[in-house]
C-alpha cells in the first residue's frame, strides 16, 4: 500500500508568482489625504519643537538664577570676615578707651575691605587730581579755585567704583573752575 503522503501533490506555488493576474494593484492613495497626514506629521513636529524650545529656556532661566545666586553667595563669602571685624569692632568702641587704637583697627578693616573689593575684581574710580571724566564722574559742584586747572577734579564728595569696565557707581566730585576776573 502506497503512502498518502508521497502520492498528494504540494500545493501550487505557481499561482502565487511574479506577474500573475491574479495579484490585485495597490489602491492609490487620495492626495488630500496624502497632503492632510503630511500637515498632521509636520504638526506634531512643530509642537514637539515648541514644547522642547520652552523647556530650553526655562531651564536657561532657572540656570542664570542658579549662577546669579552663586555668584552672590561667592561675594557674600569674600565680605563676611570684613563684616566680622566691623562688628569686633563696633563691640570694642564701646568699651575703649583709647581713641588712637580703635582708629588703628578701623583703618585696618578697611584696608581689609579695600583688599576684598581688590580681590573680586571692583576697583575705585580715581578722582581728585584727574581730569573730569562725564563717563566715571559725575559734577556735584563747581569751585572756583586757582589752585587746580579748569576742568580738573578738586575734591572727591563720594567715590564712584567699576567692575572690570563697567561702572557700578560714579565717583561724586567738585569741579575747578577759573576764577572771575
Amino acid at each position: 500500500m502506497p503512502d498518502e503522503t508521497e502520492t498528494s501533490s504540494p500545493p501550487s506555488v505557481e499561482a502565487e508568482a511574479p506577474g500573475a493576474e491574479s495579484a490585485a494593484p495597490a489602491p492609490e492613495q487620495d492626495p488630500l489625504e496624502l497632503a492632510k497626514a503630511e500637515q498632521a506629521k509636520l504638526k506634531d513636529q512643530l509642537l514637539r519643537t515648541l514644547a522642547d524650545f520652552d523647556n530650553f529656556r526655562k531651564r536657561s532661566r532657572k540656570e542664570l538664577a542658579d549662577a546669579e545666586r552663586r555668584g552672590r553667595d561667592d561675594l557674600l563669602k569674600e565680605f563676611l570676615p570684613v563684616f566680622d571685624n566691623l562688628d569686633r569692632a563696633s563691640a570694642h568702641a564701646e568699651t575703649a578707651t583709647d581713641v588712637k587704637a580703635l582708629a588703628d583697627g578701623i583703618a585696618l578693616v578697611m584696608r581689609q575691605f579695600a583688599d576684598t573689593l581688590t580681590k573680586v575684581g571692583i576697583e575705585r574710580v580715581p578722582a581728585a587730581g584727574k581730569p573730569f571724566d562725564p563717563a566715571v564722574h559725575e559734577a556735584v559742584q563747581q569751585l572756583e579755585t586757582s589752585d587746580f586747572e579748569p576742568g580738573t577734579i578738586a575734591a572727591e564728595v563720594q567715590a564712584g567704583y567699576r567692575n572690570s569696565e563697567k561702572l557700578i557707581r560714579p565717583a561724586l566730585v567738585v569741579v575747578a573752575k577759573a576764577k572771575a576776573n
